[in-house]
């Protein structure tokens, strides 16, 4: 899973160009779209990081094991500011674009009157994607 063809499907989903209102159920599934992006993002970061990038110096198994080991709640609990404070900039904006992302996924994905404008999901899609951004181009050390 790619995580920047994920942000392209949610700004799809989104209608990004099109005239005319979308309907409420393309933009939550664009905001919960967005936070997936980051969160796999953050899988293939942990198993690059343990196992390795490059296909002939990994074990697939491995990299697969390390990728599907990351768990929502823990990574969220772990992105707080106490934890997280020491590292760098990058590492901390992508931290807490994360959490707050994931609320608000959780509101597009379970609260039947949470609503939202294209603009707003535009604006999430692109703020995922800036962290994302910033996460692949931080030092494997950090």
């Amino acid at each position: 899973m790619q995580p920047r063809d994920l942000i392209i499907t949610a700004r799809r989903t989104v209608g990004q160009g099109r005239k005319g209102k979308p309907r409420q159920s393309d933009l939550k599934r664009a905001l919960s779209t967005a936070y997936y992006a980051m969160f796999h993002a953050l899988c293939r970061n942990c198993a690059d990081c343990l196992v390795g990038k490059t296909m002939p110096n990994r074990s697939q198994t491995a990299w697969t094991q390390a990728y599907r080991a990351i768990e929502h709640g823990y990574t969220n609990r772990q992105c707080g500011k106490k934890t997280i404070d020491k590292f760098p900039s990058e590492i901390q904006d992508f931290a807490s674009k994360f959490q707050e992302l994931q609320e608000k996924c959780h509101s597009a994905d379970y609260n039947p009157s949470f609503r939202l404008t294209r603009s707003e999901a535009l604006t999430e899609i692109n703020s995922a994607e800036i962290a994302i951004k910033k996460l692949q181009a931080s030092p494997s050390k950090d």
